[in-house]
């Protein structure tokens, strides 16, 4: 993956160190420099965010990361501000974390040991600076017990580069973490502070700290950005902009297929088709009469409507039943770009075969953790690496949903979606994920771009919806802003 912008890169810890490295070998910047441009940068966010903060509490550890706050709460100081600090261990002889520590002490600041004051219910503000990037295993001890009542002392809190007990690599909570109001991070974006439990870092804002990007190295996975499709050439016509399959919608399970149909044709394909149960083909053509919409009672019926499409949408309310596994099996073997996902990932995982060369996959964690033999638990602990694991398994361009949903190519390239509200979590939301990409597909994409910009559009329609409230919001609502968002206009 080539380097984008720096604020769209995504590091791992270890590369985090390595760039730090670099840092002070090549360009020569001593390490406490770096401490003293990170402590300055972080309480400037500070007075822009609390401008009213007058007393301040910093919490450091005894690494690097507490060197930093040593140096805010100096800072702060220096800025007339009242600022104690609670210390939690010796920071290493000679280091730069014991020298920030002194220089704080020099600047007339107080150290208080946790147990002279346990309950951080003070002061106006609480600076997290704890634990760093390295950290991978559950808070313990005295650590452990400051962030239980950081989180309960009912006062924002900044964290220094990532909250502490939060995994800079995978964005999970092996213990206790603590929930930042904002956080200040440095030089890079660290990739777990963007999905799974990433709500923990509350507004994430990048300092530089003066450092060129031709330091850095290419980045582990990339944030998507904003962005719809070009205009249509004024000579276009619905046979040049795709004809998609949607294949599903069982004996009650109607709307899934249609919602997924809807929204192909909200997003730009130029003709849908839908092979469903004789009993939803009144109902949809009345709703829906854009939607040509067919009984299917086996292969033979399908076969010709496969025959006629560039793209299929398969799994929406499909069934695990004889019906719905003879239109997937049929509909793979037709080797069409297709979209693959609820009923028809099921299917996957109890018949493992062969998929088309274009196929994105779009399963929740759950769905991941059956196609992997593992628990959805271990899927969470490590989403980065369990979308690698699917795209290289599948030889497919992966979607794994959930907050901070990941877009992982067999190639090891993942995107990650900024966007995106708790009021997703209803249902047909994955129906009409499914419709999006099938019609960016039908539109000349490739399976990774469709995905992409699918699930960017999906969630940024469904931030838009929910400005009306996120409580109620169904997937139909995301049609229209859709519709906005896929021609470049504003929601």
């Amino acid at each position: 993956m080539s380097a984008p912008h720096r604020d769209t890169a995504l590091f791992t810890s270890a590369q985090s160190r390595a760039i730090d490295r670099r840092a002070i070998d090549e360009l020569g910047i001593p390490g406490f420099e770096l401490m003293s441009r990170a402590a300055a940068a972080a309480f400037a966010q500070l007075r822009r965010h609390w401008p009213e903060a007058r007393r301040v509490r910093v919490v450091c550890g005894a690494g690097n990361n507490g060197g930093d706050g040593y140096l805010v709460a100096r800072d702060a100081l220096a800025a007339g501000l009242h600022a104690d600090v609670i210390a939690l261990g010796e920071p290493k002889e000679g280091g730069d974390a014991a020298a920030a520590r002194q220089a704080f002490l020099a600047a007339g600041g107080v150290l208080t040991l946790p147990e002279d004051d346990d309950a951080l219910a003070s002061p106006d503000l609480i600076v997290d600076a704890i634990y760093g990037t390295g950290l991978n295993r559950a808070p313990e001890g005295e650590a452990k017990r400051a962030i239980e009542a950081i989180n309960a002392a009912g006062v924002p809190v900044l964290a220094l580069d990532i909250p502490s007990g939060l995994s800079a690599d995978t964005g999970a909570c092996p213990g206790v973490a603590v929930r930042a109001t904002a956080t200040a991070t440095f030089i890079v974006h660290k990739r777990g502070m963007h999905t799974h439990l990433a709500e923990m870092a509350g507004e994430v804002v990048l300092h530089p700290l003066g450092l060129p990007e031709g330091i850095l190295e290419p980045p582990d996975a990339t944030i998507l950005a904003p962005r719809g499709l070009p205009p249509r050439p004024r000579d276009s016509h619905k046979g040049t902009n795709g004809h998609v399959l949607a294949v599903g919608g069982d004996h009650g399970t109607g709307g899934a297929v249609r919602m997924a149909a809807e929204a192909a044709a909200r997003t730009g394909a130029g003709l849908i088709s839908v092979a469903t149960r004789e009993q939803n083909v009144l109902a949809m053509n009345a709703a829906r009469p854009e939607l040509m919409v067919h009984a299917v009672d086996g292969p033979q019926t399908l076969q010709p409507m496969l025959d006629k499409a560039s793209v299929v949408a398969l799994g929406p309310g499909l069934g695990q039943a004889a019906w719905g596994h003879a239109l997937w099996t049929t509909a793979l073997d037709a080797g069409k770009p297709t979209v693959l996902d609820a009923d028809g990932l099921n299917l996957l995982h109890a018949e493992p075969r062969l998929l088309p060369a274009r196929i994105v996959l779009t399963p929740h964690p759950g769905e991941a953790a059956r196609l992997l033999g593992i628990s959805t638990a271990e899927v969470q602990a490590d989403r980065f690496d369990a979308v690698r694991q699917l795209a290289r398994r599948f030889e497919a361009v992966v979607v794994l949903k959930g907050n901070g949903s990941l877009i992982g190519s067999p190639d090891g390239d993942v995107a990650v979606c900024p966007w995106g509200n708790p009021g997703m979590a209803s249902g047909g939301m994955g129906d009409t994920l499914t419709g999006i990409i099938a019609g960016l597909l039908a539109q000349g994409c490739d399976p990774f771009e469709a995905a992409c910009l699918g699930v960017g559009l999906h969630a940024r329609a469904a931030d838009a919806a929910a400005r009306a409230g996120e409580r109620g919001l169904l997937a139909g609502d995301l049609l229209e802003p859709l519709r906005r968002l896929v021609n470049g206009l504003e929601a």
